[in-house]
């Protein structure tokens, strides 16, 4: 298992974000988190991530708890940027050199140039979709254990959105999982292997995607729409 979440819990003030979520995931895999919005989706990638710390419950990644050791597993990809706009795109791919020890510089600068990204751009000349873009690009280009996006498409043209799905998963180590956050479902749920649905901090389900397919005529969107039809 690459990701074992066991009874985790957490509140801000009075409500609960996270109300015992136990989650186990297989290596080798692309995993749909989906969910409405303030169903716990970004609080539950934020603990795995260690950028939150959780009442009560446990997380491991590639079985080690949260922590310095697990962050050298996970390639994480936030909904906002946090790229320095002044810097250029070469810059940013140093930056990440210098930063992760798997990272792969001549595989993110030929990563930009197929999605026809001049590296010489600075970050604050270009759209925000374009943006996300550049940003995808380093996260994609490390070679880890698991990826998590948040929000990878979300900002990006309607027309570019098949490329940059074809990139994600082109250059996934088969070895790796991937964990994609995102309200675009249909938009991806060619992609999946397995589907998590979640909502008001619990998991409501968590099953392989063909056999979604199979019961809801090929759409992941409509056994969404199905789940939630009772929230």
């Amino acid at each position: 298992m690459v990701l074992e979440c066991q009874e985790v819990c957490k509140s801000y003030a009075h409500k609960k974000a996270l109300n015992g979520i136990s989650l186990e995931l297989e290596s080798g895999k692309i995993i749909g988190l989906l969910g409405p919005n303030g169903s716990g989706k970004t609080t539950l990638i934020k603990l795995i991530n260690g950028l939150l710390s959780a009442n009560s419950g446990t997380i491991r990644v590639c079985g080690l708890p949260v922590g310095v050791e697990s962050k050298k597993h996970i390639s994480y990809l936030p909904e906002r940027t946090y790229l320095d706009l002044d810097m250029r795109v070469k810059d940013c791919v140093r930056m990440f050199k210098d930063f992760y020890e798997d990272f792969e510089e001549e595989k993110a600068l030929q990563l930009l140039k197929r999605l026809n990204i001049d590296a010489e751009e600075k970050m604050k000349h270009l759209s925000k979709g374009t943006k996300e873009q550049v940003q995808l690009v380093l996260v994609m280009s490390r070679n880890t254990d698991l990826y998590i996006l948040d929000e990878p498409i979300a900002g990006v043209d309607p027309a570019a959105r098949d490329l940059i799905l074809n990139l994600i998963v082109s250059n996934l180590n088969p070895n790796a999982s991937l964990l994609i956050c995102t309200h675009l479902i249909s938009d991806i749920e060619s992609i999946l292997d397995d589907v998590v649905f979640i909502n008001e901090g619990k998991i409501i389900l968590h099953r392989d995607a063909d056999e979604l397919r199979t019961e809801y005529n090929g759409s992941i969107n409509d056994a969404f729409r199905e789940a939630f039809r009772c929230f």
